[in-house]
């Protein structure tokens, strides 16, 4: 099995009165969301923020390139994603429940809602008690097969940046008290930071993507039966740079984070996925 993964993308709303900013955002874009889909893979995976505010038009305009695509597309969402209009407006749009779950031959894949309604001043995350019982039913529920779980917002101190003011779910929120139960092999795989970062903590791995305005760039995800290698796919055209340079000095609700990339132990790694340990029958 392979997965195709995006971190945040800001795809924004842009004023056509500014050819440059314009013209820019639709090479951009184009050219991104075209490599995304175009790479192979059993389902395409955005960490959130795909759009920059949420807006009517954000999201028609995104999908509208997406669904061209005819992929099998999960969207995460993201707090850009339902600053705008309220969640059920958004899902409404994008068909999708804001958590649930895939359940495969190979793994049991869980897609988190982190998000607060509609507040532009608190973009930490945050969850209820109703979806933290589902997703300890689902650790349950797995087993000792493998876990992916894909969410917008870090778990609080793990990746880089988590520990920052609104960098994660917020720490009251104890999520690792639901994660630790798991009994193999778990990846958390997520964006909001904006930098590429992957830290192991006991049997999961947690993987972080930077946002695409800083560095245009993917993940794969390689499922095999002994170990899942995710692999770094990066786009190195210089007018991608160039484009960018144009979006960061126009478009609002987004800063370039200098750095982004990190090393590469931040952007690639193998997971050896844990046997369950052997039974032992009485003779």
């Amino acid at each position: 099995m392979k997965l195709v993964l995006m971190g945040d993308l800001h795809y924004h709303d842009a004023d056509g009165n500014v050819q440059e900013w314009a013209e820019a955002r639709e090479r951009f874009y184009e050219a991104v969301l075209d490599r995304f889909l175009e790479l192979e893979g059993d389902a395409h995976i955005a960490l959130g923020d795909l759009t920059n505010f949420g807006t009517p038009t954000e999201l028609e305009d995104v999908y509208e390139r997406i669904r061209s695509h005819n992929r099998t597309f999960y969207h995460v969402l993201g707090n850009h994603d339902v600053y705008g209009q309220p969640k059920r407006d958004v899902l409404g749009f994008t068909g999708q429940a804001g958590y649930h779950a895939v359940m495969t031959d190979e793994v049991l894949l869980v897609f988190l809602d982190t998000t607060r309604e509609m507040d532009c001043e608190d973009w930490s995350g945050w969850m209820d008690d109703e979806q933290l019982h589902w997703l300890l039913e689902m650790v349950k529920l797995s087993g000792s097969k493998p876990l992916l779980v894909f969410a917008h917002h870090p778990v609080y101190d793990t990746t880089a940046g988590s520990m920052a003011d609104k960098g994660s779910i917020h720490p009251d929120v104890d999520l690792w008290d639901i994660l630790s139960q798991k009994e193999g092999t778990g990846l958390y795989f997520n964006g909001h930071t904006h930098v590429d970062s992957i830290v192991r903590r006991e049997r999961w791995t947690f993987v972080q993507l930077s946002a695409c305005l800083d560095s245009p760039s993917f993940r794969t995800v390689h499922i095999e039966p002994e170990e899942i290698r995710v692999a770094a796919v990066d786009m190195n055209e210089p007018e991608l740079r160039e484009h960018a340079a144009v979006l960061h000095s126009h478009m609002k609700h987004f800063s370039p984070t200098p750095g982004a990339c990190g090393a590469e132990a931040d952007r690639a790694c193998i997971v050896t996925i844990a046997t369950p340990p052997a039974s032992v029958q009485p003779l």
